[in-house]
């Protein structure tokens, strides 16, 4: 088998070679991956028809999830798992080619390609925004919801990643920016916003030290107490769930009374509704012009493209 370098090379060459970046194409190579790993070499292409020779055996929703579920991706890659195509068939011929070429050169190591096809699919899904459904029917406060939700479930398939604490920050961000065009508002990379416990807030505008948090915690009240210390006004913006924990430990610290608190979609449905002069037929665009603002946001601060957020 080619060197690690080398067998890397061949098949980024391979994938480039053929448009191997679609979900369609990146299901049937795994699958084929995997198919051929119980067969003899050389491998015949006819060993992958279907018994009518009309289409490529073995390519499912059910056996691509399968595989990417041993990797411990839980995300749906396609519901076909590379539908059968002319372009499966000839993809297909090509990959059998090229296994043979590899084989040829020494021996093949189908653990070690099928783990760079998977490392494509994890950049795959990366590449993906969240989607969301601007339904025209939905209050303001339930689009933020499903967005909220879609990220929560992002977050969940992602190993951890923090995506709804992020998503959150930015679009306060953004609503700050094109509320206060005026203003200088400071955007950070999620991980780095007000991470230093010297950090005044997420957000530093005018007298204001604004906190955007998914969790409220005891940290961050201490912080509002520093705020407060300081001549600055705390305002918490955080989610449905986490305003009644912010008033808990705010009374805990005696200054629930001194801390303001908004919910996000509050916090956004106000300049929203100002935008469009509480004309529901103008709302779309002014939810586009948010959403603009949050994946400029998302381009200049993360390097993760995956947060950016599509409207359906």
């Amino acid at each position: 088998m080619p060197s690690n370098q080398k067998l890397i090379s061949l098949l980024a060459k391979f994938a480039e070679d053929n448009f191997v970046k679609g979900k369609g194409p990146l299901s049937t190579v795994i699958i084929l991956t995997r198919m051929a790993s119980r067969l003899s070499m050389p491998l015949s292409p006819d060993s992958f028809l279907t018994g009518k020779k009309g289409q490529v055996a073995g390519l499912s929703g059910a056996a691509i999830k399968s595989i990417l579920k041993e990797h411990g991706i839980e995300r749906v890659l396609s519901e076909e798992g590379g539908r059968t195509s002319r372009g499966s068939m000839a993809l297909m011929r090509a990959y059998v080619s090229f296994l043979n070429q590899l084989a040829r050169q020494a021996k093949i190591d189908y653990a070690a390609i099928e783990l760079w096809w998977i490392e494509q699919v994890k950049a795959y899904f990366a590449a993906q925004p969240i989607k969301v459904k601007a339904d025209v029917s939905a209050s303001l406060r339930q689009i933020v919801a499903d967005l909220l939700g879609l990220a929560l479930d992002r977050q969940r398939k992602s190993g951890g990643t923090m995506v709804v604490g992020a998503v959150l920050e930015h679009l306060v961000g953004a609503k700050l920016s094109l509320a206060l065009p005026r203003a200088k508002v400071e955007h950070k990379c999620f991980s780095a916003a007000d991470a230093s416990v010297h950090a005044k807030g997420d957000f530093l505008i005018g007298d204001t030290a604004i906190h955007v948090t998914v969790a409220p915690s005891d940290a961050l009240i201490r912080k509002c107490k520093r705020n407060l210390q300081e001549g600055l006004r705390p305002l918490i913006v955080t989610t449905e769930a986490g305003t009644g924990g912010v008033k808990a430990l705010a009374d805990n610290e005696g200054i629930s009374g001194r801390i303001d608190v908004l919910e996000i979609s509050q916090f956004l449905a106000t300049n929203v509704y100002e935008w469009i002069g509480f004309q529901n037929q103008d709302r779309s665009g002014s939810l586009g012009r948010l959403v603009e603002a949050y994946n400029g946001i998302v381009e200049e601060c993360e390097t993760d493209p995956s947060l950016k957020i599509s409207l359906g």
